[in-house]
């Protein structure tokens, strides 16, 4: 598996490709996620328009990316499931814990709005 990043408004985009599976793929997404994670990057789309399988250590990690994000008070969605990928997420019923986006437009402007101020008027 192989990973590129880059920025839009902010979010931190991670283009990765290849195979997701035990070995060096899922321990190249965990430091990823560490180092991202160590410069404050906590708005992180992973772009698996490029990803044609994932094997249970690559949902794993996924799961574990997901968790820890979280637990750092920031947002992980996910953009441009291939059908398999798909597939296993939604067997796995994982499907209904990821934010899952068609479209990067759409993805960006979900963080947006979970990043704006809230107001409330009472």
């Amino acid at each position: 598996m192989k990973s590129k990043s880059r920025e839009s408004n902010g979010v931190t985009i991670l283009d990765l490709s290849g195979r997701m599976t035990l070995g060096e793929d899922t321990v190249l997404l965990r430091e990823t996620i560490r180092d991202l994670m160590s410069r404050e990057r906590k708005m992180i789309l992973l772009n698996l328009g490029d990803v044609p399988y994932i094997d249970s250590s690559g949902i794993g990690e996924l799961v574990s990316a997901f968790t820890s994000v979280k637990k750092q008070g920031g947002s992980l969605k996910l953009l441009n499931l291939t059908k398999k990928v798909r597939d296993v997420l939604q067997i796995t019923k994982l499907y209904t814990v990821f934010d899952v986006y068609l479209n990067e437009a759409g993805a960006i402007q979900a963080f947006e709005k979970e990043a704006a101020p809230r107001v409330f008027v009472g």
